[in-house]
Protein backbone atom coordinates (compact mmCIF):
# COMPACT_ATOMS: atom_id res chain seq x y z
CA UNK A 1 0.00 0.00 0.00
CA UNK A 2 1.48 3.21 -1.02
CA UNK A 3 2.05 5.94 1.32
CA UNK A 4 -0.83 8.85 1.31
CA UNK A 5 0.22 11.94 -0.09
CA UNK A 6 -2.45 15.11 -2.46
CA UNK A 7 0.55 15.52 -4.10
CA UNK A 8 1.02 13.64 -7.02
CA UNK A 9 3.68 14.54 -9.20
CA UNK A 10 2.55 17.32 -10.64
CA UNK A 11 -0.88 15.64 -12.07
CA UNK A 12 -4.21 16.55 -11.64
CA UNK A 13 -5.77 14.36 -9.34
CA UNK A 14 -9.68 13.14 -8.49
CA UNK A 15 -9.00 15.12 -5.28
CA UNK A 16 -7.98 18.76 -7.34
CA UNK A 17 -10.54 17.92 -9.50
CA UNK A 18 -13.43 17.42 -6.58
CA UNK A 19 -12.03 20.74 -4.59
CA UNK A 20 -12.08 22.64 -8.13
CA UNK A 21 -15.85 21.94 -8.37
CA UNK A 22 -17.00 22.55 -5.49
CA UNK A 23 -14.97 26.29 -5.48
CA UNK A 24 -16.39 27.14 -8.65
CA UNK A 25 -19.92 26.37 -7.53
CA UNK A 26 -19.34 29.02 -4.99
CA UNK A 27 -18.36 31.34 -7.49
CA UNK A 28 -21.91 30.17 -8.87
CA UNK A 29 -23.91 30.57 -6.01
CA UNK A 30 -22.30 33.53 -4.30
CA UNK A 31 -20.09 35.44 -7.07
CA UNK A 32 -21.35 39.23 -8.26
CA UNK A 33 -21.62 39.55 -12.00
CA UNK A 34 -18.84 40.89 -14.10
CA UNK A 35 -18.87 42.01 -17.93
CA UNK A 36 -15.54 41.71 -19.56
CA UNK A 37 -13.61 43.52 -22.59
CA UNK A 38 -11.39 41.39 -23.59
CA UNK A 39 -8.20 43.25 -24.37
CA UNK A 40 -6.82 41.82 -27.90
CA UNK A 41 -3.69 43.99 -28.40
CA UNK A 42 -2.84 47.04 -29.83
CA UNK A 43 -4.53 48.42 -32.89
CA UNK A 44 -2.85 47.56 -36.47
CA UNK A 45 -0.50 50.46 -38.01
CA UNK A 46 -0.43 49.53 -40.93
CA UNK A 47 2.14 51.17 -43.44
CA UNK A 48 4.20 53.09 -40.52
CA UNK A 49 7.80 52.85 -41.25
CA UNK A 50 9.12 54.00 -37.92
CA UNK A 51 10.92 51.23 -36.21
CA UNK A 52 10.24 51.42 -33.09
CA UNK A 53 6.52 51.17 -34.10
CA UNK A 54 6.40 48.16 -35.74
CA UNK A 55 3.56 46.71 -37.54
CA UNK A 56 3.08 42.95 -36.67
CA UNK A 57 1.54 40.78 -39.23
CA UNK A 58 -0.83 38.91 -36.99
CA UNK A 59 -3.01 40.31 -33.81
CA UNK A 60 -2.18 39.54 -30.14
CA UNK A 61 -2.26 40.90 -26.46
CA UNK A 62 1.46 40.43 -26.31
CA UNK A 63 2.37 42.89 -29.16
CA UNK A 64 3.93 46.13 -28.46
CA UNK A 65 2.74 49.14 -29.93
CA UNK A 66 5.81 51.51 -29.23
CA UNK A 67 9.12 49.98 -28.54
CA UNK A 68 10.47 53.44 -27.30
CA UNK A 69 8.33 54.36 -24.43
CA UNK A 70 6.84 50.37 -24.24
CA UNK A 71 3.19 51.76 -24.68
CA UNK A 72 0.07 50.74 -26.05
CA UNK A 73 -1.84 53.52 -26.29
CA UNK A 74 -4.25 52.37 -29.02
CA UNK A 75 -5.68 49.24 -27.73
CA UNK A 76 -7.98 47.23 -29.58
CA UNK A 77 -10.83 45.31 -27.68
CA UNK A 78 -13.35 42.44 -28.65
CA UNK A 79 -16.88 42.87 -29.74
CA UNK A 80 -18.14 39.90 -28.10
CA UNK A 81 -19.08 40.58 -24.19
CA UNK A 82 -18.23 37.65 -21.85
CA UNK A 83 -20.27 37.28 -18.93
CA UNK A 84 -18.34 36.17 -15.87
CA UNK A 85 -18.14 36.02 -12.31
CA UNK A 86 -16.01 37.28 -9.61
CA UNK A 87 -15.43 38.28 -5.23
CA UNK A 88 -14.12 40.90 -3.99
CA UNK A 89 -14.48 42.05 -0.20
CA UNK A 90 -16.60 45.39 -0.52
CA UNK A 91 -14.45 48.10 1.91
CA UNK A 92 -15.53 51.50 2.48
CA UNK A 93 -13.33 54.54 0.78
CA UNK A 94 -11.39 56.23 4.18
CA UNK A 95 -9.10 58.61 4.80
CA UNK A 96 -5.27 56.76 5.02
CA UNK A 97 -3.36 58.00 7.85
CA UNK A 98 -0.08 55.68 7.15
CA UNK A 99 1.39 58.69 5.02
CA UNK A 100 2.95 61.95 6.15
CA UNK A 101 -0.46 63.41 5.38
CA UNK A 102 -4.08 62.79 5.10
CA UNK A 103 -5.23 60.90 2.01
CA UNK A 104 -8.27 59.52 0.44
CA UNK A 105 -7.70 56.05 -0.59
CA UNK A 106 -8.57 55.20 -4.45
CA UNK A 107 -11.23 53.05 -5.54
CA UNK A 108 -8.75 50.34 -5.60
CA UNK A 109 -10.30 46.44 -6.08
CA UNK A 110 -9.35 43.38 -5.32
CA UNK A 111 -11.20 40.50 -7.18
CA UNK A 112 -10.95 36.83 -7.83
CA UNK A 113 -11.98 34.79 -10.59
CA UNK A 114 -12.38 30.69 -11.19
CA UNK A 115 -9.04 29.78 -12.48
CA UNK A 116 -10.17 26.98 -14.59
CA UNK A 117 -13.61 28.94 -15.66
CA UNK A 118 -11.96 31.62 -16.88
CA UNK A 119 -9.55 30.05 -18.82
CA UNK A 120 -12.44 27.86 -20.53
CA UNK A 121 -14.79 30.79 -20.92
CA UNK A 122 -12.30 33.69 -22.66
CA UNK A 123 -9.82 31.07 -23.78
CA UNK A 124 -6.51 33.05 -20.95
CA UNK A 125 -6.23 34.76 -18.09
CA UNK A 126 -7.15 38.11 -17.27
CA UNK A 127 -4.48 40.02 -17.77
CA UNK A 128 -3.15 44.03 -17.71
CA UNK A 129 -5.84 45.87 -19.98
CA UNK A 130 -9.09 43.88 -19.96
CA UNK A 131 -11.61 45.95 -18.82
CA UNK A 132 -14.39 45.09 -16.47
CA UNK A 133 -17.86 46.50 -16.22
CA UNK A 134 -19.12 45.80 -12.47
CA UNK A 135 -22.80 45.63 -12.98
CA UNK A 136 -24.06 45.69 -9.51
CA UNK A 137 -22.39 48.69 -8.95
CA UNK A 138 -24.73 50.27 -11.71
CA UNK A 139 -25.75 53.85 -10.56
CA UNK A 140 -29.26 54.49 -11.11
CA UNK A 141 -29.87 58.11 -8.78
CA UNK A 142 -27.96 60.00 -10.39
CA UNK A 143 -27.36 63.72 -9.20
CA UNK A 144 -27.29 65.00 -12.65
CA UNK A 145 -31.03 64.79 -13.90
CA UNK A 146 -29.97 65.36 -17.90
CA UNK A 147 -28.10 61.85 -18.00
CA UNK A 148 -29.80 59.36 -19.65
CA UNK A 149 -29.06 56.12 -18.47
CA UNK A 150 -27.69 54.99 -15.36
CA UNK A 151 -23.77 55.52 -14.39
CA UNK A 152 -21.70 52.12 -15.56
CA UNK A 153 -19.07 51.73 -13.62
CA UNK A 154 -15.63 50.22 -15.77
CA UNK A 155 -12.65 48.85 -14.29
CA UNK A 156 -9.27 48.51 -15.61
CA UNK A 157 -6.85 45.08 -15.13
CA UNK A 158 -3.85 46.91 -13.44
CA UNK A 159 -2.14 43.81 -12.38
CA UNK A 160 -2.88 39.76 -12.04
CA UNK A 161 -1.17 36.77 -10.62
CA UNK A 162 -2.27 33.95 -8.60
CA UNK A 163 -4.24 34.17 -5.54
CA UNK A 164 -2.27 33.13 -2.11
CA UNK A 165 -5.59 31.64 -0.50
CA UNK A 166 -6.22 29.80 -4.20
CA UNK A 167 -3.87 27.05 -3.50
CA UNK A 168 -5.58 23.88 -2.56
CA UNK A 169 -3.94 21.19 -0.60
CA UNK A 170 -3.32 19.71 -3.69
CA UNK A 171 -0.48 22.37 -4.07
CA UNK A 172 -2.42 23.24 -7.35
CA UNK A 173 -3.89 27.08 -7.46
CA UNK A 174 -7.59 27.35 -8.21
CA UNK A 175 -8.03 31.36 -7.89
CA UNK A 176 -6.77 34.21 -9.98
CA UNK A 177 -6.58 37.77 -7.97
CA UNK A 178 -6.58 40.19 -10.12
CA UNK A 179 -6.08 44.48 -8.83
CA UNK A 180 -9.02 46.96 -10.35
CA UNK A 181 -8.36 50.52 -10.93
CA UNK A 182 -11.26 52.77 -12.30
CA UNK A 183 -11.55 53.36 -15.77
CA UNK A 184 -10.42 56.66 -16.66
CA UNK A 185 -11.36 58.69 -19.97
CA UNK A 186 -8.43 58.45 -22.03
CA UNK A 187 -6.72 57.38 -25.06
CA UNK A 188 -6.29 53.69 -24.50
CA UNK A 189 -9.70 53.15 -23.97
CA UNK A 190 -11.48 54.86 -26.54
CA UNK A 191 -12.26 51.84 -28.71
CA UNK A 192 -14.76 51.02 -25.71
CA UNK A 193 -16.24 54.14 -24.31
CA UNK A 194 -16.87 56.09 -27.50
CA UNK A 195 -18.50 52.71 -28.98
CA UNK A 196 -20.88 51.62 -26.43
CA UNK A 197 -24.16 53.36 -25.38
CA UNK A 198 -24.69 54.68 -22.32
CA UNK A 199 -28.17 52.76 -21.71
CA UNK A 200 -31.27 51.94 -23.35
CA UNK A 201 -32.92 54.23 -25.91
CA UNK A 202 -30.16 56.97 -26.40
CA UNK A 203 -27.05 56.93 -28.57
CA UNK A 204 -24.94 58.60 -26.30
CA UNK A 205 -21.31 57.25 -25.87
CA UNK A 206 -20.74 55.64 -22.40
CA UNK A 207 -17.66 58.31 -22.50
CA UNK A 208 -19.39 61.05 -22.46
CA UNK A 209 -21.25 60.42 -19.62
CA UNK A 210 -18.38 59.21 -17.39
CA UNK A 211 -16.04 61.66 -18.72
CA UNK A 212 -14.87 64.23 -16.52
CA UNK A 213 -12.72 66.13 -19.32
CA UNK A 214 -14.64 69.00 -19.77
CA UNK A 215 -15.24 69.64 -16.22
CA UNK A 216 -11.27 69.60 -15.52
CA UNK A 217 -10.84 71.83 -18.98
CA UNK A 218 -12.96 74.71 -17.36
CA UNK A 219 -11.60 74.55 -14.44
CA UNK A 220 -8.23 74.45 -16.13
CA UNK A 221 -9.53 77.41 -18.30
CA UNK A 222 -10.82 79.61 -15.24
CA UNK A 223 -7.14 78.69 -13.78
CA UNK A 224 -5.36 80.50 -16.47
CA UNK A 225 -7.90 83.15 -16.67
CA UNK A 226 -6.99 84.31 -13.35
CA UNK A 227 -3.40 83.57 -13.54
CA UNK A 228 -2.98 86.04 -16.92
CA UNK A 229 -4.76 88.79 -14.67
CA UNK A 230 -2.22 87.92 -11.65
CA UNK A 231 0.87 87.26 -14.09
CA UNK A 232 0.20 88.64 -17.58
CA UNK A 233 3.99 88.46 -18.59
CA UNK A 234 6.61 86.60 -17.35
CA UNK A 235 9.36 88.43 -16.07
CA UNK A 236 9.12 91.93 -13.53
CA UNK A 237 7.30 94.52 -14.71
CA UNK A 238 9.46 98.16 -13.84
CA UNK A 239 7.43 100.26 -15.74
CA UNK A 240 5.94 102.17 -13.08
CA UNK A 241 9.96 102.68 -11.46
CA UNK A 242 11.18 106.26 -12.81
CA UNK A 243 14.66 106.44 -13.94
CA UNK A 244 16.69 109.64 -13.30
CA UNK A 245 18.08 111.66 -16.48
CA UNK A 246 21.83 111.66 -16.86
CA UNK A 247 24.61 113.63 -18.73
CA UNK A 248 26.12 111.43 -21.50
CA UNK A 249 29.08 110.33 -18.73
CA UNK A 250 26.19 108.94 -16.15
CA UNK A 251 28.16 111.29 -13.85
CA UNK A 252 25.45 114.32 -13.30
CA UNK A 253 21.97 114.05 -12.82
CA UNK A 254 19.72 116.16 -15.59
CA UNK A 255 16.32 117.43 -14.44
CA UNK A 256 13.37 117.68 -16.18
CA UNK A 257 12.43 120.92 -18.26
CA UNK A 258 11.14 124.02 -16.53
CA UNK A 259 10.61 127.01 -17.01
CA UNK A 260 12.53 128.05 -14.06
CA UNK A 261 15.21 125.64 -14.81
CA UNK A 262 18.81 127.14 -14.45
CA UNK A 263 19.90 124.36 -17.01
CA UNK A 264 17.80 125.84 -19.53
CA UNK A 265 18.91 128.00 -22.39
CA UNK A 266 17.45 130.09 -25.49
CA UNK A 267 20.25 128.83 -27.42
CA UNK A 268 20.48 124.73 -26.13
CA UNK A 269 19.33 123.25 -29.34
CA UNK A 270 18.55 119.87 -27.53
CA UNK A 271 16.34 121.26 -24.26
CA UNK A 272 14.09 124.21 -24.81
CA UNK A 273 10.82 125.17 -22.81
CA UNK A 274 8.59 123.34 -24.32
CA UNK A 275 10.75 120.20 -23.82
CA UNK A 276 9.03 116.81 -22.00
CA UNK A 277 10.74 114.86 -19.70
CA UNK A 278 14.30 114.52 -20.12
CA UNK A 279 15.52 110.19 -22.11
CA UNK A 280 17.73 108.44 -19.77
CA UNK A 281 20.40 107.17 -21.59
CA UNK A 282 19.22 103.23 -20.02
CA UNK A 283 16.71 101.43 -18.35
CA UNK A 284 16.51 99.73 -14.99
CA UNK A 285 17.98 96.14 -16.11
CA UNK A 286 16.74 93.04 -14.32
CA UNK A 287 15.75 89.33 -15.27
CA UNK A 288 13.69 89.11 -17.86
CA UNK A 289 13.02 93.05 -17.54
CA UNK A 290 13.02 94.60 -21.41
CA UNK A 291 9.52 95.02 -21.98
CA UNK A 292 9.86 97.20 -25.19
CA UNK A 293 8.81 100.56 -24.17
CA UNK A 294 10.88 103.46 -23.61
CA UNK A 295 11.65 104.46 -19.70
CA UNK A 296 9.65 107.10 -17.91
CA UNK A 297 6.62 107.00 -19.96
CA UNK A 298 8.63 108.65 -23.02
CA UNK A 299 7.03 107.95 -26.65
CA UNK A 300 8.29 105.74 -28.47
CA UNK A 301 8.36 105.07 -32.33
CA UNK A 302 8.28 101.80 -33.71
CA UNK A 303 8.87 99.93 -37.25
CA UNK A 304 11.32 98.28 -39.56
CA UNK A 305 13.76 101.03 -40.17
CA UNK A 306 14.67 103.99 -38.12
CA UNK A 307 13.45 107.31 -38.72
CA UNK A 308 15.14 109.48 -41.29
CA UNK A 309 15.59 112.58 -38.84
CA UNK A 310 15.91 111.48 -35.34
CA UNK A 311 16.68 113.50 -32.43
CA UNK A 312 18.91 113.10 -29.36
CA UNK A 313 17.70 110.52 -26.92
CA UNK A 314 14.79 109.30 -28.73
CA UNK A 315 13.62 105.65 -28.62
CA UNK A 316 12.90 103.50 -31.13
CA UNK A 317 11.18 100.18 -31.07
CA UNK A 318 12.88 98.04 -34.15
CA UNK A 319 9.75 95.48 -35.04
CA UNK A 320 12.04 93.52 -37.31
CA UNK A 321 14.48 92.21 -34.72
CA UNK A 322 13.53 88.69 -32.50
CA UNK A 323 12.51 89.32 -29.94
CA UNK A 324 11.64 93.11 -30.62
CA UNK A 325 14.91 95.51 -29.98
CA UNK A 326 14.65 99.05 -28.28
CA UNK A 327 17.33 101.32 -29.76
CA UNK A 328 17.95 104.97 -28.46
CA UNK A 329 19.60 107.78 -30.68
CA UNK A 330 22.63 109.46 -28.90
CA UNK A 331 23.01 111.73 -31.71
CA UNK A 332 25.45 110.39 -34.01
CA UNK A 333 24.14 106.21 -33.79
CA UNK A 334 21.27 103.95 -32.43
CA UNK A 335 22.98 102.24 -28.94
CA UNK A 336 20.48 99.06 -28.61
CA UNK A 337 19.19 99.28 -25.41
CA UNK A 338 17.03 96.30 -24.70
CA UNK A 339 15.25 93.61 -26.28
CA UNK A 340 11.31 92.62 -25.62
CA UNK A 341 11.74 89.57 -24.07
CA UNK A 342 8.63 89.68 -21.54
CA UNK A 343 6.33 87.54 -23.25
CA UNK A 344 2.89 86.35 -22.56
CA UNK A 345 2.53 83.11 -20.25
CA UNK A 346 -0.26 81.59 -22.13
CA UNK A 347 0.98 80.35 -25.85
CA UNK A 348 -1.65 81.92 -28.46
CA UNK A 349 -1.43 83.72 -31.75
CA UNK A 350 -0.56 87.57 -30.38
CA UNK A 351 2.38 85.81 -28.63
CA UNK A 352 5.21 85.91 -31.57
CA UNK A 353 7.38 88.31 -29.89
CA UNK A 354 9.90 85.88 -28.77
CA UNK A 355 10.60 82.00 -29.70
CA UNK A 356 8.50 80.89 -27.32
CA UNK A 357 5.50 80.61 -30.01
CA UNK A 358 7.98 80.60 -33.21
CA UNK A 359 9.45 77.43 -31.64
CA UNK A 360 8.54 76.12 -28.53
CA UNK A 361 5.03 76.19 -29.32
CA UNK A 362 5.33 75.47 -32.89
CA UNK A 363 2.40 74.08 -34.25
CA UNK A 364 3.38 74.63 -37.83
CA UNK A 365 3.48 71.73 -40.78
CA UNK A 366 5.54 71.28 -43.61
CA UNK A 367 5.27 68.80 -46.70
CA UNK A 368 8.61 67.27 -47.84
CA UNK A 369 9.84 66.09 -51.79
CA UNK A 370 8.00 63.18 -51.77
CA UNK A 371 4.75 64.92 -50.51
CA UNK A 372 4.51 63.96 -46.94
CA UNK A 373 3.41 65.96 -44.36
CA UNK A 374 5.51 66.52 -41.11
CA UNK A 375 5.01 68.27 -38.29
CA UNK A 376 8.27 71.34 -37.89
CA UNK A 377 8.16 70.29 -34.29
CA UNK A 378 10.00 67.22 -33.68
CA UNK A 379 11.09 65.40 -30.59
CA UNK A 380 14.74 64.48 -30.34
CA UNK A 381 13.23 60.38 -30.51
CA UNK A 382 12.15 60.82 -33.89
CA UNK A 383 15.00 62.78 -35.46
CA UNK A 384 17.38 60.37 -34.25
CA UNK A 385 15.59 57.07 -35.24
CA UNK A 386 17.48 55.83 -37.63
CA UNK A 387 15.90 55.44 -40.96
CA UNK A 388 16.83 53.13 -43.91
CA UNK A 389 18.49 53.87 -46.77
CA UNK A 390 15.75 53.24 -49.36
Amino acid sequence: MSRLSLWKDGKHTNDYKFMDRRISEMFTIGGTGVLLNKYLGPIEQTGNTDPTQPDYLNQSERNIQDLLWIENRDRKYDLNVYKMRGIYQRADQDFDLSQFGLFLQTGTIFMVFHLRDMVDQIGRKLMAGDVLELQHLKDYDSLDQSVPAALKRYYVVGDASFAAEGFSPTWWPHLWRVKLNPLVDSQEYKDIINNIAAGDGTTTPVGQILSTLNTYQNINNAIVAQAEIDVPKSGYDTSHLYTLPTNDSGTQPIADPTTSSSLLATSDNTINADSGSQSPLNKVEGYLTGDGLAPNNLVTGAGISFPANPTTGEYFLRLDYLPNRLFRFSGSYWVKVEDNVRTNLTPGATNNQTQKSSYVNNTNTYTDAEGQTHNERQSLSKIFTPKADN
